[in-house]
Parts: C-alpha cells; structure tokens; sequence
C-alpha cells in the first residue's frame, strides 16, 4: 500500500513538473515578448519564471530518488558480493534519507523565518521560495522509505513512468 500512494505521488510531482514547464516557458515567453516587442518588461514574470524552476527542479529532484535516477555509487556495488551490495544500499538509502529529513526541517525553517516578507513584484511570501525544497525533503526521506523498505522484502521500486 506505501508503495502505491508513493508511486501516485511521484506521478502527481510528474504532471506538476510538466505543467510547471509549460508555464514557465509561458513566463519567459510573455517576458521576451513585453521586452523586445512592447517595450515594457512585465516584471513579474521574471520572479514567477524562478519560482517555478524552483518547484520543478524540487519535484523532479524528488521523482529521481524515487526512480533511483539519482547520482550514486551504485555501479561499483554491481562487482561487490551480494551481502556486501545488500548492506551498501541500504547504506546510501539511510543516507538519503537523512539527507531529505535535514533539507526539509532546515528549509521548512527558512520558509518560516521569511514568511512575513512579500517577493515585490509578485506580492507573495517570500516562503514560497523555501516551501519547494522543505516539499522535496520530505519526498525525498519518503522515497528513501519506500527503497529501504523493498530492500529488506528483496523487491525492486517500479520507475514512476512505468
């Protein structure tokens, strides 16, 4: 069931991170068109582009640890035994784990401390620019759950995509 709902979440942060791009190429569109066609720069369209590269990049950074897309040294451990190779993911799944808990408690912290700020040009808190990363810790340290978890059960996590 835990492998279920993360599989539907990861396909959720999948069609946001999609509709994520096209809106920021929506963004950049609209501000490329404003500045070299009109000649007035729509100055809120450079801080929405950032914040979703922001949500974007944190969504799929998530969806990638969960798809074990993710940067690692898992292909020395094809040449290890198979209890040593069985010991060193679980290993880097604590790992990330905690990794994810840490970027989600410090980032919801950040997000706190600046909340009663507005970005300017978009008149929201300045929180929404911490809200993606503390998300991302939190799917991350999921993830990690979920891979530990068909670790110790001798399963393999089926890819968000599939």
């Amino acid at each position: 069931m835990y492998t279920r709902l993360c599989a539907a979440i990861a396909r959720l942060c999948l069609r946001l991170g999609v509709a994520g791009l096209v809106l920021l190429i929506i963004a950049v569109l609209y501000q490329v068109i404003g500045r070299y066609i009109f000649n007035d720069t729509p100055t809120w369209a450079e801080s929405s582009a950032v914040l979703l590269v922001l949500y974007v990049t944190m969504l799929g950074m998530a969806v990638g640890v969960r798809d074990a897309g993710h940067i690692g040294l898992e292909s020395f451990l094809a040449l290890a035994p198979e209890w040593l190779r069985l010991k060193m993911e679980l290993l880097i799944h604590v790992l990330v784990l905690i990794f994810g808990l840490l970027m989600a408690w410090n980032c919801g912290l950040l997000a706190e401390s600046v909340s009663g700020y507005k970005i300017p040009t978009l008149g929201v808190s300045e929180a929404f620019k911490y809200a993606p990363p503390a998300l991302a810790g939190v799917l991350v340290a999921m993830f990690s759950v979920e891979h530990i978890i068909a670790l110790v059960r001798g399963e393999e996590v089926v890819p968000s995509w599939h």
